[in-house]
């Protein structure tokens, strides 16, 4: 099947929640393990996800981004958008996910990273948060700015998560 013919799937990755990132991958990698050509854009808080440093770290430019970057914190303690619970969510569900044989988010990510998955992230939040590319994993592969992601999206199904 060529690239034409494969059916596309891109999804704009705006929430750094856990169960939000873990919806994205999931949809992402099941995708993938059946041929599509994925696309993930991540902005704004969604770039949690891609950070190299997965707990809390002061990256950005100037004070306010390292402070911001500080209380992203990663996908380590990404919190859970209902219900949760002081910051323990995200473990109880790893917790859950573990005992139900469910992969956790950090096992999608690097699912999405052996089945290449693109993965951008945005310039415009980029430039807002004070973050450049070196902060991010290495399997990101550019930074975008929006009109080229809809170049890219395009002819495919867009989901915004």
């Amino acid at each position: 099947m060529t690239n034409a013919e494969r059916k596309k799937l891109s999804i704009i990755v705006f929430s750094g929640d856990f169960d939000k990132l873990t919806a994205a991958f999931t949809l992402a990698t099941g995708a993938a393990a059946v041929d599509y050509d994925v696309h993930l854009f991540f902005t704004f808080w969604g770039l949690d996800a891609i950070k190299q440093k997965r707990g809390r770290a002061f990256i950005g430019k100037d004070w306010l981004t390292r402070l911001f970057g500080f209380f992203m914190g990663g996908t380590a303690v990404a919190p859970v958008s209902r219900l949760n619970f002081f910051g323990a969510s995200g473990k109880i569900f790893r917790a859950l996910m573990r005992k139900n044989n469910v992969a956790t988010l950090e096992e999608l990510i690097d699912a999405a990273k052996e089945l290449n998955v693109n993965m951008y992230a945005c310039e415009m939040a980029m430039h807002i948060l004070g973050l450049q590319k070196k902060d991010f994993i290495k399997e990101v592969k550019d930074v975008l700015g929006v009109a080229t992601f809809l170049n890219i999206s395009e002819g495919g199904r867009t989901l915004f998560i």
